[in-house]
Formats: C-alpha cells, structure tokens, sequence
C-alpha cells in the first residue's frame, strides 16, 4: 500500500463519517461528536484533506468550547472533559483557533485528576499523587488521557512547562517493571499486570522528545513483537504511533493495515475514532519519524504566550 493510496482511502473512509456541515460523527449517519471531530481534523489533515472542510471542522469545534477552555464529550456532563488535549491538537498550526486552543492549554494546565496520598490498604503499587489527566473530573490520572495531555502541550510549545513534566514523571511511573503500560497501574495484590497495546503506543508517542530512549526501550521492544498480531484499529493505530515516534516500523505495516481494513467486512464499518487512528499510525510509520498527531516545529520557537 503505497502513501497516496492510503492518503485517497483513508480520505474517501473519513468523508463518509463527516456531517454536511463539516463535523463528524461516531458512525456513519451519527449525530455530531466533540471527540470524533477532532480524530476527524487530525486524520483528515494527515491525508491532505480540503483546506476549506478542515476550516469549517475546526470553527464548528470551537463552538463547543466552554469559557474555561474545555471542551466535553456532552455539554451536559462538564466533567466530561478528556476531549480537550484532542481539540489543541486539531486547532494546531491554524491562526484563526489560535485563541481557543491557548484557553484549551490554560485549561490543561490548571486542570489534574484526584491524587491521594497511598496507604498501607492501597492494592496498587503506582504513586498515586503524581499528577497527570483523568478520562472524567474529579478521577484518578490515567495513562492515555495524561499521554494525549503531553502531545498537547508539546505541540504549543509548553513540553518542558512543569505541568508537563510531571505528567511525564506519571507516565514513566505506571510503566511496567518488563516493558508496555496498560490503563495505568503496575502490581495489583503483589502481581505485576499485563502491558496493553494501545496505552503502551500512546504513553510512546506522549514521550517521544521528552526522555531518552533508554528510558522507554523495554517497552519498545514489547510493542515491536507484539505489533504485527493486532487486528483491531485503536491497537494497531495506537501502537504503530508509538513506534513511529521513536522512529521504529513494522516492515509489513501496509498488510497490517490491509487487514485490519479488511475486518470491517465481518465486523462491520470503524467507529470515527477507531478508524482515524488506524489512518493516522499507518501514514505515521511512512513520515520517517514524524507523527502526524503533533506539529512537527513543536519545539521551534517559544510557547505561545497564553490569554489573560
């Protein structure tokens, strides 16, 4: 599968699963979803979709931004707040969201998940009170939702900011003892847990940057003889990212894919979110290193300067 095949497939798939008014929906026919939205921006500018749908995507999500600068997965459930990191990741490198994304930022930045001090009773063996994102409010931090926070801030400029750096500092604690991350912990009653795919792939992309490899090369390994058995498209998206961060590929990353693709005839179509990581992991491994979910000048110049 060659790139402009694969940029003219995953481009006519994600159109199907876009709204006449630019928006996306969880499935096709769906109504409009805050977090298929921004999977939708960030895959559809990946494959060189139109300018002018990207612009219209990207105002419609401003729309749902609160005046916090979160944005929800139901303006009804405020809490709800995970889809947020998402959004400044599809407002970047656009002058016109500038504004949005910085109050987005602030929001990350002001914003953690519940932390407690740990107590003998704990089961857990993490450290509880480094700070990173939860999926929902007032919830413990997680892997995934805290290594999508950390592109977020990498992409405005704001990797190094403290804020930053401890989501880092979480990320690196729940990683397991022989390599990966599952939802976020590690021993669980004394049993060290089993590595899953997808949070190891996005704990990998979080990282990429911000530690040395030597860090990270236990899990590398784990996600390079476990990547080429994935059928799923969040696993497979999610785990082709994070080796392509760290500028590893599969060698047969087009048959992966085609495969994966090819589930949808028995399984039936991909949910937007699941099928924009899938198109995203799979141009990410062809891009020699550059992941299409974070600007490639994130470290050009200084953090734009937030909003009063």
């Amino acid at each position: 599968m060659r790139s402009l095949s694969l940029r003219t497939i995953g481009s006519e798939a994600l159109l199907r699963h876009a709204l006449p008014d630019g928006s996306f929906s969880g499935t096709t026919g769906g109504q409009f979803q805050t977090d298929s939205t921004a999977w939708g921006i960030l895959a559809l500018a990946a494959c060189g979709g139109s300018a002018e749908l990207l612009d219209q995507s990207r105002h419609l999500l401003m729309r749902e931004q609160l005046p916090d600068g979160r944005l929800c997965v139901d303006r009804t459930h405020p809490a709800s707040y995970w889809p947020t990191p998402l959004a400044v990741l599809a407002w970047q490198d656009s002058e016109p969201c500038r504004e949005a994304q910085q109050r987005a930022v602030r929001f990350l930045l002001e914003t953690t998940g519940f932390h407690f001090p740990r107590t003998s009773d704990v089961p857990s063996a993490h450290d509880t009170l480094i700070k990173g994102w939860p999926w929902v409010g007032d919830t413990h931090s997680w892997v995934e939702p805290t290594a999508i926070g950390i592109m977020a801030l990498k992409t405005t400029g704001h990797g190094h900011h403290d804020r930053a750096k401890e989501a880092v500092r979480m990320v690196l604690d729940r990683q397991l003892p022989h390599g990966g991350w599952n939802y976020g912990n590690t021993h669980v009653f004394g049993r060290e847990l089993h590595p899953m795919p997808e949070s190891t792939g996005a704990a990998l992309t979080g990282l990429t940057g911000l530690v040395e490899r030597d860090a990270v090369r236990e899990s590398l390994t784990y996600l390079q003889h476990k990547v080429t058995s994935l059928r799923t498209p969040i696993s497979l998206g999610w785990s082709l990212l994070g080796l392509a961060a760290w500028n590893e590929s599969p060698a047969n990353v087009a048959a992966l894919v085609e495969r994966c693709l090819a589930n949808q005839e028995r399984y039936g179509e991909y949910e937007t979110s699941a099928l924009c990581l899938l198109v995203l992991g799979a141009l990410a491994s062809e891009m020699g290193g550059q992941v299409p979910l974070i600007s490639a000048s994130m470290y050009q110049g200084r953090p734009a300067a937030l909003t009063q």
